[in-house]
């Protein structure tokens, strides 16, 4: 497996593998210091970042690498000179890419003509970085046995919610997508995907559009923004009516296990898709799922450059 390009991509082998290494960063940051020695790592973003540039830089550095950071109007891709063209300049120069952007297909034709891993740290589909920091996250929580939990991710059919299906589907766990019905729910190929991976694997994907019978007995409640990068402010109005349903509200929270936890990708809207008491409450693990963006996109580059990931045939 040369790029991580897609959530699917990976194989539950590969994801253990990722997260036990993951678990060793998060206590020894400095474990592999040399393993990028001498080696630089491009981090193109063209679309704005948090966690995604400071996880990225922060896990290249640990790993004795240089970031070399660069913003969507900085390279000649806006003056025309094609994607693979440019794929194979950086290739030149860095030993791998991480890309955040919006189109899949640009991400997709990066890596098919790039020598060096591509990494995609979010498009428009998907955000397969993040559900590694999730899955960590969780494993921390509940351990490896999650016989009988149910994961909840609840909002917008987006990005996060077709990684969050995917990801639990390779898992072998059970999880759901509740969402509106029609425009803003997942896209139903990739719902037809995590069923697949599920039917495989022994897990259970579910898109139900009623929040309570969703979060009924859940283990994990899970939100989005409702707004993301690039929808039209026209929609907002009817968006945010077609969501308000899924606002994770203690009341959705009182139905979910005792043990259950809260968790976001962030960045948040309080008094939005959750309630200010639900996400800075006793229940919330958002602080840790953003730290273990670092701990995974450490992970992930380590084992990519040496060539560990066997990938999937999903």
């Amino acid at each position: 497996m040369k790029d991580l390009l897609r959530t699917q991509d990976l194989c539950r082998a590969d994801v253990e593998l990722l997260l036990d290494t993951a678990a060793d960063f998060a206590t020894n940051p400095l474990r592999s210091n040399a393993a990028l020695a001498n080696k630089s790592v491009a981090i193109y973003m063209t679309k704005p970042s948090t966690r995604t540039r400071l996880s990225s830089e922060t896990a290249i550095a640990h790993l004795g690498g240089t970031p070399i950071f660069i913003r969507g109007d900085e390279l000649q891709l806006g003056r025309g000179e094609t994607i693979a063209d440019t794929a194979r300049i950086i290739s030149g120069y860095c030993s791998a890419l991480i890309i955040r952007t919006f189109a899949q297909s640009d991400v997709n034709e990066l890596g098919a003509n790039a020598s060096i891993p591509v990494i995609n740290a979010l498009t428009d589909d998907d955000h397969p970085t993040q559900l590694l920091a999730d899955w960590l996250t969780i494993r921390e929580r509940f351990g490896k046995d999650i016989t009988g939990r149910k994961f909840v991710y609840l909002g917008d059919g987006n990005n996060i919610s077709h990684a969050w299906l995917i990801m639990g589907a390779i898992m072998g766990a059970h999880v759901v997508a509740a969402t509106p019905t029609g425009a803003w729910a997942p896209d139903p190929r990739v719902v037809e995907s995590a069923k697949r991976i599920a039917a495989a694997s022994g897990g259970k994907v579910e898109v139900l559009h009623d929040p309570e019978a969703a979060a009924k007995d859940a283990s994990v409640l899970y939100t989005d923004v409702w707004m993301s990068m690039g929808d039209s402010q026209d929609q907002r109005d009817e968006k945010v009516l077609a969501l308000s349903p899924f606002s994770v509200t203690e009341n959705l929270i009182s139905l979910t296990q005792k043990d259950s936890v809260f968790m976001h990708c962030l960045p948040a809207h309080r008094g939005e898709e959750v309630e200010a008491s639900v996400i800075d409450g006793t229940k919330s693990l958002i602080w840790r799922e953003a730290y273990h963006r670092r701990t995974t996109i450490q992970s992930l580059l380590y084992h990519l450059l040496r060539g560990d990931l066997k990938g999937s045939s999903h």
